[in-house]
């Protein structure tokens, strides 16, 4: 049988008082309590911790080296315990984040910004990564949500809908497609195109969209950066298609956009979190404050 907590604190009590009408008074506990306390851990640790007299209790040599040990496993105890009830309480506790870099630039930084105001002491990480690798890190718990398309074939994860986004052309300025309220997909083909990394969602959508419309890019060049590649359309080498969240992280001098129609691709972007895992207390206020309820079918079979 190991050791009660009211054992420990029995026994610290009537160590440091060495006295049991003292150490009664200390910890509200009756002296006979005490005493019947006291002396099961001495049955369970297999000898005396005091050695008893008629006027005090002095502590044995195993009693004076198992001191220390009584005093810092109480400690730990209550830490424990104070930890976790802070971790309730939104007071103390990390929140781990994965996302496309389109939603962890366009949508991330004033939610972010919300969070912290409202729960200073909770430590943010944000992983700002492909979409396979949003849902590799929510599916390995090394992130409590992600920020990302639906993912395919996953029946391990759950899928939160947040907003539409759309594809847009990105030309520099005084383009010709710039003199169009709107731009069809199969003009793209007649022009130079800077493409983006082959393994992003986004590519992986203008591919099958340009499949579609039976037209081929002429691609003379691929960037992994959104940055990167909005600096180069902005140097005169190219045009684009990005997703028109990620425009916030390109706009500036030199380039502008057009929405791509014909077909309209709408592009759903949302939560993405693991299916009969619960959240913990921190994670579940990021989601309150995105308006998602935390409680939900995650827990349930579908």
């Amino acid at each position: 049988m190991n050791p009660s907590i009211k054992q420990l604190q029995a026994f610290v009590a009537v160590a440091q008082s060495r006295s049991l009408a003292e150490a009664s008074e200390r910890i509200h506990l009756s002296q006979p309590a005490l005493s019947i306390a006291v002396r099961k851990l001495e049955e369970t640790v297999g000898g005396p911790l005091f050695a008893r007299s008629t006027r005090q209790l002095t502590l044995t040599p195993e009693g004076t080296t198992f001191l220390p040990v009584a005093l810092r496993l109480l400690e730990d105890w209550a830490e424990a315990f104070e930890d976790l009830n802070e971790r309730f309480l939104k007071e103390r506790g990390k929140l781990t984040l994965a996302a496309l870099p389109t939603l962890a630039a366009g949508l991330l930084p004033g939610l972010i910004a919300d969070f912290r105001a409202r729960h200073p002491r909770i430590n943010l990480s944000l992983h700002d990564v492909l979409a396979d690798e949003v849902n590799r890190l929510v599916r390995e718990g090394r992130a409590d949500m992600g920020f990302s398309v639906a993912p395919l074939n996953a029946d391990d994860l759950v899928f939160e809908p947040l907003m539409v986004d759309r594809y847009v052309a990105v030309c520099p300025l005084g383009h010709p497609l710039l003199g169009q309220e709107s731009v069809t997909w199969s003009q793209l083909a007649a022009y130079p195109f800077i493409g983006i990394n082959r393994r992003s969602s986004s590519r992986q959508d203008i591919d099958a969209v340009m499949s579609t419309v039976g037209e081929r890019l002429d691609i003379i060049c691929e960037a992994s950066q959104i940055a990167t590649v909005g600096r180069m359309v902005a140097a005169g080498i190219g045009v684009s298609v990005l997703p028109s969240l990620s425009f916030r992280q390109i706009a500036g001098d030199g380039i502008a956009h057009r929405r791509l129609i014909e077909p309209d691709i709408p592009r759903e972007l949302g939560v993405i979190m693991r299916r009969r895992h619960p959240l913990s207390a921190a994670a579940s206020a990021m989601l309150a404050m995105i308006d998602i309820p935390a409680d939900d079918s995650r827990g349930v079979d579908s």
